[in-house]
Parts: C-alpha cells; sequence; structure tokens
C-alpha cells in the first residue's frame, strides 16, 4: 500500500474517521483506518503536514487523538492522546518536533513527545474558537478565530498576551452591534496581514502593522454563512465557500468578487490552493471531492468519496498533476518488448485466391 499512498495527489478526513487518499489521474481513492471499525466518534476533523518534505501527515479525530499518518510506509505508525478543553480540534500544526494542538473550548497547548505529561506551553485564547492557523513563514506565529471571539494574533516565544488583538467593526447604520463570528482564517505571506471569513458573509483583511486594529478591507458575498478560505497563488485573491455551496474568488486589492465556481450541491468544509499552480480543492457534505481551474472556472477533477468529508490536504510537490512514473523494472520489460517488435520482418498482407481468380476472368471477359 505504500506505491498508493505515495501517489495520491489529495488527502481528504472523513466523518467516518477514514484518511482518504486520493489520486486524481487514476481517479481512485484508498481508505486509511488505525486499526478496527470505522466509527463516527473518530471522525477527522482537522489535518495538517507533520514534516516539510510531506511524507507524515497529522490527523486530528473526534476523541481527541492525534495519528500520524507515513505516505511512504502507506499506514498509521503512531496515536497519542491530547487531553484538555471541550469540544473537537480547531486546528493543528507541527513545529520542528512538536505538534501544536487547539480546541474549540480555546486550550492550545504544545506537546513535546507522546507522553499526555509533557506540554512545553499551554494558553486559552477564548471560547467559541472555530479556526487556528499557523503562519508558514514563521511557524512561532499562530492565529485563531472564532464566534465572538475576534481575530488574535499569538507568538508562542511570548504566549502571554497576544501579539495583535482585533477590534470589532463600528455598529451598523441602526446603531447596533455586529456580531463577530470568524470561521476561518489565513496568513498572507511575505506580509503580517491576516485575511478572515465569518458567518456572517464578510471577507476581512487584517494589518496588524499598522496602528488599526479594524479590518483594512472588508468584502460581503453570498447569502449564507462563509465556512472555508483559502489564499490564491500570488497573494491577491482570497477563494471562499459557504454553507450553501458558494465558492467564489475574491479580489484583495480592489475589494470585489472576480468569479464564481460552479458544481457544488452542499455546504463546502475544505478549501486549499495549490501554491503555485492555478488549482483549487475543495470537499464538503455532498460526498465529492473536486478540483477547479482558477484560471478558466473549468472544473478538471471530481470524485465520489462515499462520506461526508471535513478538511483536506493538498500535495504542494509541483509535478502532483502528473501521472506517477512507472517501476525501473517495467520500463525496462516495456523497452525489451518494444525492440523485440521492431526486429520483427513486416509480413505482406496475401490477397485470397479466389479474388484473383475473379479479377483475371473479369479482365479478360472485358477485353478488346
Amino acid at each position: 500500500m505504500a506505491a498508493p499512498a505515495r501517489w495520491s495527489h489529495v488527502w481528504v478526513g472523513a466523518e467516518t474517521g477514514a484518511l482518504k487518499g486520493v489520486n486524481l489521474q487514476k481517479r481512485q481513492a484508498t481508505n486509511y483506518t488505525g486499526g478496527g471499525a470505522l466509527s463516527r466518534g473518530e471522525g477527522v476533523c482537522a489535518l495538517c503536514w507533520g514534516d516539510p518534505a510531506e511524507t507524515e501527515v497529522l490527523v486530528g479525530c473526534l476523541d481527541r487523538s492525534v495519528k500520524l499518518f507515513s505516505t511512504e510506509k502507506g499506514k498509521f505508525t503512531e496515536s497519542r492522546l491530547c487531553p484538555g478543553g471541550d469540544g473537537a480540534f480547531c486546528g493543528l500544526a507541527a513545529h520542528g518536533s512538536t505538534l501544536i494542538t487547539c480546541v474549540e473550548s480555546g486550550l492550545l497547548k504544545a506537546w513535546r513527545d507522546n507522553a499526555a505529561e509533557n506540554v512545553s506551553l499551554e494558553l486559552q485564547a477564548g471560547s467559541g474558537l472555530c479556526r487556528m492557523r499557523q503562519d508558514p513563514a514563521q511557524p512561532h506565529r499562530l492565529a485563531t478565530g472564532g464566534k465572538e471571539n475576534a481575530l488574535k494574533i499569538w507568538d508562542l516565544q511570548r504566549p502571554e498576551e497576544p501579539v495583535f488583538r482585533a477590534k470589532n467593526v463600528r455598529n451598523d447604520w441602526l446603531d447596533l452591534r455586529v456580531p463577530v463570528w470568524d470561521r476561518d482564517l489565513q496568513f498572507l505571506p511575505a506580509s503580517d496581514k491576516v485575511v478572515t471569513c465569518t458567518a456572517h458573509r464578510q471577507v476581512r483583511l487584517y494589518d496588524p502593522s499598522t496602528p488599526q486594529r479594524r479590518p483594512v478591507l472588508e468584502v460581503t458575498f453570498g447569502e449564507s454563512p462563509l465556512t472555508a478560505l483559502s489564499l490564491a497563488p500570488g497573494a491577491t485573491s482570497v477563494v471562499v465557500g459557504s454553507a450553501r455551496g458558494e465558492v467564489a474568488v475574491i479580489d484583495l486589492r480592489q475589494g470585489r468578487v472576480l468569479k464564481c465556481l460552479k458544481g457544488f450541491a452542499g455546504s463546502v468544509r475544505g478549501l486549499q490552493c495549490h501554491p503555485s499552480l492555478p488549482l483549487v480543492a475543495s470537499c464538503g457534505l455532498d460526498r465529492f471531492l473536486r478540483v477547479h481551474d482558477l484560471g478558466d472556472k473549468r472544473l478538471r477533477h471530481k470524485v465520489y468519496l462515499k462520506s461526508r468529508l471535513n478538511c483536506l490536504l493538498l500535495s504542494t510537490h509541483q509535478d502532483w498533476e502528473e501521472a506517477p512514473a512507472a517501476p525501473a523494472a517495467v520500463k525496462e520489460e516495456e523497452e525489451a518488448d518494444d525492440a523485440l517488435w521492431d526486429s520483427m520482418d513486416t509480413v505482406p498482407t496475401l490477397q485470397p485466391e479466389g479474388g484473383r481468380a475473379k479479377r483475371a476472368k473479369k479482365r479478360k471477359s472485358s477485353g478488346p
């Protein structure tokens, strides 16, 4: 099973507790479980890479266990329990050999090793959390946000207080307070900016480098709560998905909707853009994994995965769209077969005897 796991382009977490590796070229999905029967109590709610080489996948489950899946071996190799706090995981991250977990009650922990008591850091980010994300450029920086829990940016080297705490927008035109409910967020590369999407249909851009704690840009999209967000290649636009299956690309420079992607039939739970290719992968409650081209909005791949899907993880290798190379032994055998066929003489096609006799009789009867 190692080869299919290594050639998977997308990893998807299902409510049934299965980790699904999908090879898009073959339209083939393989289920991986930690052993035993599938259970919704072990549903996958968070995924992240365990190492920069993308050979390990960290799988966060509803029973508060974190499993380590090896893409090289094609199986789960480790499992650990991460107690503390309440609710499901709303984020996982890896910083070197340290595992970082965050749950809905707001408890964020950094674990040094497999022992449950070896916690190197613990902080409270506030209740009602919906998402915790790590800054890819600075792994020691984290961002959190949730229901009535505005965006906060944390530095694990100084965990006493957040280095940035967002301020709610001003009251609406009726002078009523605007509710806060951040559902997803993402760091912008090469900057301190963070973009969020909310359950009240807003996409907001924050810039902690300025004195302003309120968003510097706000865009409203659709008629349903926004549930997922991913930064498009180039970091000038963002892809958002809603609870009704609406997916759109929003320009962060001009604050407008650039295009909408079609083909969805249910709530979007996971979105991820390829960092260099114009592709975005999505999954949700309609049980389909989809890959769209951000250039022409075309649906490139669509795979039915049988279970309701919660999250996904996209392989970021440049050649992920290409078919996997055949093993060297198979290549040598194919080349030997080609050489054998090339060395054979071509046999001319022979006409049936009866056909030649009929043509000769016809020429004789039609003579001068």
